[in-house]
């Protein structure tokens, strides 16, 4: 069963799942980073470019914090390029002894997701806010606006953006931008919109658009997600999509099912 809910984190999100076996769906790309606490062990899950497949090691309860776009380099103290696909302990990139007595407060603790939360909260007192300019920009591609315009709202030329996107992002604007229109598109679809229509509402050209940023980011199709995801689809609008029993959701990697 997967549970979220908004963070004391500005812009983060708490989630927990506890997985029992069985297929898992792939989690998509997001532009999201994690604070995982999983088997006994503090991870970090990086941002995406394609889905990612969870591993056996991930089963049983899990909680993390997910970040908002460009707001978790601040946090673990790394640009998001470094952790781009990745997956790594996090005293790969805290002092060792720091994150084993971090880890044995949370597996001692009756309620991990609380105690994740408090430890997030007190790194992030110390770290500092985010930069504010990364944090509006993934807010203007999240709300569809082109790179172009976003740049130049932003006061930056492209390379300075690109450059800037990496370290925030993990990848360049573009990419961050094709991650949130997916994003946004599976959110009207799993509203009940028709594809053709999210395609339309998101910016694709066409449905066969939208198809094809499914299959590069996700390696599937929608119809095939959202079956995997407790999704029934026919296709059509809100007939299409009842909602199954809420019991078997994809693993956040760094990434939400939603935009």
């Amino acid at each position: 069963m997967y549970e979220e809910w908004a963070s004391r984190i500005d812009g983060a999100v708490v989630w927990t799942v506890n997985r029992q076996g069985g297929p898992t769906p792939p989690v998509l790309p997001d532009g999201c980073m994690d604070l995982l606490w999983a088997g006994g062990r503090l991870r970090v899950a990086g941002p995406d470019t394609h889905a990612f497949r969870v591993p056996a090691e991930y089963g049983g309860p899990c909680t993390g914090i997910r970040f908002a776009p460009g707001t978790a380099p601040t946090f673990f103290g790394v640009p998001a390029y470094e952790l781009r696909d990745r997956r790594v302990a996090l005293d790969d990139l805290w002092p060792a002894a720091h994150v084993r007595r971090l880890t044995e407060r949370i597996d001692a603790a009756a309620d991990p997701a609380a105690a994740l939360e408090r430890l997030a909260l007190r790194r992030a007192a110390d770290a500092g806010p985010p930069d504010p300019l990364t944090v509006s920009v993934a807010a203007q591609l999240r709300q569809g606006r082109t790179v172009a315009d976003t740049a130049r709202a932003a006061g930056l030329g492209a390379r300075q953006l690109h450059r800037r996107s990496l370290a925030a992002f993990g990848y360049g604007p573009k990419t961050l931008a094709r991650v949130l229109r997916l994003q946004r598109a599976l959110s009207l679809v799993r509203s009940g919109m028709p594809y053709a229509e999210a395609a339309y509402g998101v910016g694709c050209t066409d449905q066969a658009h939208l198809a094809r940023e499914m299959r590069d980011l996700a390696g599937t199709t929608l119809s095939d997600y959202l079956r995997d995801t407790g999704y029934r689809d026919s296709g059509y609008g809100d007939s299409g999509y009842e909602a199954l029993a809420k019991s078997d959701t994809a693993l956040p990697s760094g990434s939400s099912t939603t935009a």
